[in-house]
């Protein structure tokens, strides 16, 4: 036989081998994947922000459909993506408030520095410097005092360095005046900021006419005093006054119970250190009722 038939002929016959080695492999040695994940995967919002807690949209859509996760994770997809899970995972759909992100500070060029803090950039470097000169304070170096509680001379308060900006694929949180400031109709509720900020000072609040207490400090009041001009310092004003009694005091701050705050405003006026603003909305007559939180 021809050298260069016989070639063709053995490549050929070497192909359909590889072939059908492939067709049997892919049968019998095949990973089954269930189909849900793909389409549950289609209906994220492809972001890959992180915001659910999984490194991206496909781990998530795995962990729904084996049951460690629940179907309303994707912040940025809303309840439109909540609605459209629920219905290839075959439960009944539900309607959750749809959460934006709260910064619980508002200290920045309000508040007092220990020192000038020259290291990297970044909260997280910011707070790890703190945190070891506190333990080296504990251990007996009098020379790291000055560092204790980092360089804003609130220990709780925004660093101010930006983590938090960083994390955000939506352009929606910047520093402004030392003290991270959330614009709400941008923010999606992600959660990417509160995973970032190593003080753990960005909460989700719901998005309804509400106001919210901008201090995070666990201080007592003549300490905040000296530290911050506009942080709480639990004198309880916005407690005695609050008529829904939805405010109360949690060690030396204000807390807002969301679920009996109607919005009318009355403790945003009554503090003295105006350390409860609003986030979003205006007052509203005391006698409201508590408003329903918006659903997207």
């Amino acid at each position: 036989m021809n050298p260069i038939v016989l070639a063709i002929v053995v490549l050929v016959v070497l192909g359909l081998a590889g072939g059908v080695i492939l067709v049997l492999a892919s049968k019998f040695m095949a990973v089954y994947e269930d189909p849900r994940i793909a389409q549950i995967t289609e209906c994220l919002a492809g972001a890959n922000c992180g915001g659910c807690g999984y490194a991206g949209c496909a781990d998530y859509a795995k962990a729904i459909v084996e049951g460690k996760a629940p179907t309303y994770k994707c912040a940025p997809g809303g309840d439109k993506t909540n609605d459209a899970i629920n219905l290839i995972m075959g439960n009944d759909t539900d309607d959750r408030p749809s959460l934006r992100a709260t910064v619980i500070c508002n200290g920045g060029v309000n508040c007092g520095k220990r020192f000038d803090y020259q290291g990297i950039q970044t909260c997280a470097a910011a707070a790890a410097v703190a945190g070891a000169v506190a333990h080296a304070q504990t251990a007996g170096n009098a020379a790291s005092t000055i560092a204790a509680g980092g360089p804003s001379a609130c220990a709780f308060g925004c660093l101010g360095l930006g983590d938090c900006t960083r994390a955000c694929k939506f352009d929606a949180i910047h520093v402004v005046n030392g003290v991270a400031v959330v614009d709400r109709t941008k923010c999606t509720g992600c959660t990417a900021c509160t995973v970032a900020c190593p003080r753990h000072i960005i909460q989700m609040k719901p998005i309804a006419s509400q106001p919210a207490v901008k201090c995070s400090s666990k201080d007592k009041g003549p300490v905040v005093n000296k530290a911050c001009r506009v942080g709480c310092i639990a004198c309880g004003l916005c407690v005695r006054n609050c008529p829904n009694e939805a405010i109360f005091l949690k060690d030396n701050v204000a807390v807002i119970d969301y679920t009996k705050c109607n919005g009318c405003g009355t403790c945003v006026t009554k503090c003295p250190k105006k350390a409860i603003q609003w986030v979003e909305g205006s007052p509203r007559p005391v006698d409201s009722a508590v408003p329903e939180h918006k659903v997207l």
